[in-house]
C-alpha cells in the first residue's frame, strides 16, 4: 500500500465523533493512535506547557478518554473519574474497582471493566446504570459496534454487550486477552497473549471468520488500516498482516538488544510507530517494515504512541518521567517535558491539548497555557 493511499484509507475509515473527541482507547474505532491532523476548534500547540494536573490516588495506566467538554480517567485507586477539560476540576468520581483498562464513552455513558473481572455502565452523572461479571479480570478497553460493546476479559473471551448489559454473544479465543477489539465495519479482531494468533470474528453473531498466526505473544492493541493490521509482540517483533490473505507480511525486529514491544502500535502517513523496552521508539515503512528511524529515550517504552498531524508523542519509564514530542519524518526530538513520574499510561487527545497520566496518579493536561 503506497503512502498516499495508507493516508487516504485511514482517513476514509475514520468514525463519525465530533473532531475533538477521543472516546476509545486508540481514540477511534479502527485503533490506530491517530489524532485528527487539524481539529475546528484548534490544534495542538508547537510547544506543550502543563495546563493543569489532577492527582488520583494511585497509578494512571490507562489512556483517558475525551468526550466534549470532560475528560474521563480510570486509576488503580479503584475509582473512575470526570473532570472538566478546560480546568481540570472534577466533576464526579464513582468507585468501582481498580482499573488499567481506558473508558469508552458512546451516547453519554461510559464503559470500563475492573481487574475484578466487573464491566460497568456508567451514565453522564457518575451513577452505575448495570454491571455485567466476567470470570476473569478485565485489562482490556471498551470498543463499540454499532450501539453494542465489546470488550475482551482474561477468561480468554470477547464478549459483545448490548446497551441494557445483555450478552449477545461471547467468542473464546485461545488465552487471556489484554487487548482492545478494533472494529472495522462488520468485523472485530481478537487476540489471546499466549500464541499470538490474531482471530477475525463477525461483529454481529461472534462467528470466527478467519485467523493470522503472528509467530509470537502480544498483549497490544493492534491497529487496523484497510486491509491491513499492525501489531506490536512481546517476541520482540512488530508485525503485519493482510486480512484479505489472512497472512503475516512483515515481521521488523530490531538489529541489536531485542527487547518486547509491550504498548500498541501508531499508524498513519504510511508509517507505524511503535515503542520498546529496548529504550527506542521505532518508525516503519508500513508496506514493507523497513526501519525509517528511530529514537532513544530515557527508559523503556510501555505507553502506546499517538500520531496528530506531523508529530508523535509518547511517554517512557524513566523516573523523571519523560515525555517526548518527535517529528513524525525524521524522528528529531521537538520538546522533552519531565513529569512526576514513569509514564506507563497512553496519551489521549483533546481539541488543543494532550492528556497523559504517570504511576503516581497524576494526570496531565499539556496544551497553551
Amino acid at each position: 500500500m503506497s503512502r498516499l493511499l495508507f493516508a487516504i484509507v485511514t482517513a476514509a475509515l475514520l468514525p463519525a465523533f465530533s473532531a475533538a473527541d477521543w472516546p476509545v482507547f486508540r481514540g477511534d474505532a479502527t485503533m490506530t493512535g491517530a489524532g485528527r491532523v487539524n481539529f475546528p476548534t484548534g490544534r495542538l500547540p508547537d510547544q506543550l506547557d502543563e495546563r493543569w494536573t489532577f492527582k488520583c490516588g494511585d497509578a494512571v495506566e490507562s489512556a483517558p478518554a475525551v468526550v466534549g467538554d470532560t475528560v474521563y480517567v480510570t486509576s488503580l485507586d479503584k475509582h473512575l473519574y470526570a473532570l472538566e477539560l478546560a480546568t481540570g476540576k472534577q466533576k464526579w468520581k464513582v468507585k468501582l474497582g481498580a482499573m488499567k483498562a481506558s473508558p469508552g464513552v458512546k451516547g453519554g455513558r461510559v464503559y470500563v471493566g475492573t481487574l475484578d473481572g466487573v464491566f460497568y455502565c456508567v451514565d453522564a452523572d457518575g451513577k452505575v446504570v448495570w454491571k455485567f461479571e466476567a470470570e476473569g479480570e478485565i485489562q482490556a478497553s471498551a470498543n463499540f459496534h454499532g450501539d453494542n460493546v465489546l470488550f475482551g476479559s482474561h477468561d480468554s473471551n470477547l464478549y459483545c454487550l448490548s446497551p441494557d448489559g445483555k450478552k449477545l454473544w461471547a467468542t473464546a479465543v485461545d488465552g487471556p486477552i489484554n487487548a482492545a477489539a478494533a472494529v472495522v465495519g462488520d468485523r472485530t479482531f481478537a487476540t489471546g497473549c499466549e500464541n499470538g494468533v490474531l482471530h477475525v470474528i463477525d461483529a454481529k453473531t461472534g462467528k470466527e471468520l478467519g485467523n493470522v498466526d503472528l509467530n509470537g505473544s502480544t498483549v497490544a492493541t493492534a491497529a487496523v488500516v484497510g486491509d491491513s493490521v499492525f501489531a506490536c509482540m512481546e517476541s520482540n517483533q512488530v508485525v503485519a498482516a493482510d486480512l484479505k490473505n489472512l497472512k503475516k507480511t512483515w515481521a521488523f525486529e530490531a538489529p541489536k538488544r531485542q527487547q518486547p514491544f509491550h504498548g500498541s502500535p501508531a499508524a498513519a502517513a504510511g508509517l507505524v510507530v511503535a515503542g520498546s523496552r529496548d529504550k527506542k521508539v521505532y518508525a516503519l515503512d508500513a508496506a514493507t517494515g523497513t526501519e525509517k528511524w528511530n529514537f532513544a529515550t530515557a527508559g523503556q517504552v510501555d505507553a502506546s504512541p499517538v500520531i496528530v498531524g506531523d508529530r508523535v508523542y509518547v511517554g517512557c519509564l524513566s523516573d523523571d518521567g519523560n515525555f517526548y514530542v518527535l517529528d513524525l519524518k525524521t524522528g528529531k526530538k521537538v520538546q522533552e517535558l519531565e513529569l512526576d513520574s514513569p509514564v506507563g499510561g497512553s496519551v489521549a487527545v483533546g481539541p488543543d491539548c494532550v492528556l497523559v497520566g504517570t504511576d503516581k496518579g497524576k494526570l496531565f493536561c499539556l496544551g497553551k497555557k
